[in-house]
């Protein structure tokens, strides 16, 4: 259904207004910037046809005025040669081709004051499209910055995350279970030479600061 019927209805809007009061604003200013431009090419379409009958009477009005000066030349050819009745029927003639230019020119002059309501109005146009695109341009921003919102909360608090998280609590169990039994198969597996040398070692070790720690007991006593 059309938001606009004429011309001065869009002119006369508030583009703004009439998007904030909408449930759906971004279908709404599509629709109106659609009929704005719908409209601005009719009317520049009618303007553009004014201008061509314009310049067409203007041309009809040049003719008339060459016809003009050719009866006025009969007129004085018939005057020249006594014959008042042919000037004075070349006369009239002449006027009723003055009264058809004058017509001409009345029809011009209305043209004109319609082709200056005309720009006047796709001024108009222009502006309230130009208002329109920018509330469409705000919209979308508005819109994209949304969604854009809504992906990023979905990326760190969506269920899709909780369930990979979960997953990795999971793994990582798994790598703990790995680990211990690696660890307690490292327990009950057989010493190494070099582990039982190293041992010794220790023992060794053990031994003599043992026997030194006797030795100072029973120096002191």
């Amino acid at each position: 259904m059309s938001i606009f019927s004429r011309t001065r209805d869009i002119i006369a809007a508030n583009v703004i207004d009439l998007v904030n009061r909408s449930d759906d604003p971004a279908r709404t200013i599509r629709v109106v910037i659609l009929e704005m431009e719908e409209t601005l090419v009719e009317v520049r379409a009618s303007a553009a046809r004014l201008i061509a009958d314009q310049k067409e009477k203007r041309r009809q009005v040049a003719q008339l005025a060459g016809l003009q000066g050719s009866w006025t030349e009969r007129a004085e050819l018939a005057l020249s040669k006594g014959r008042d009745d042919l000037a004075r029927a070349a006369l009239v003639e002449k006027e009723k081709l003055s009264g058809l230019a004058e017509d001409l020119r009345a029809e011009i002059a209305a043209i004109d004051a319609e082709l200056r309501a005309s720009e006047v109005d796709i001024a108009k146009l222009q502006a309230k499209l130009r208002e329109a695109r920018a509330r469409q341009t705000a919209i979308a921003a508005r819109l994209e910055g949304a969604q854009n919102r809504v992906r990023m909360r979905e990326m760190y608090a969506g269920e899709r995350v909780e369930e990979a998280f979960s997953q990795f609590e999971l793994l990582e169990r798994q790598a703990d279970l790995a680990e211990g039994h690696a660890e307690a198969l490292a327990l009950a597996a057989p010493k190494s030479l070099e582990e039982e040398i190293a041992e010794l070692k220790v023992a060794e070790r053990v031994d003599a600061e043992l026997a030194a720690m006797k030795a100072a007991m029973k120096e002191a006593a």
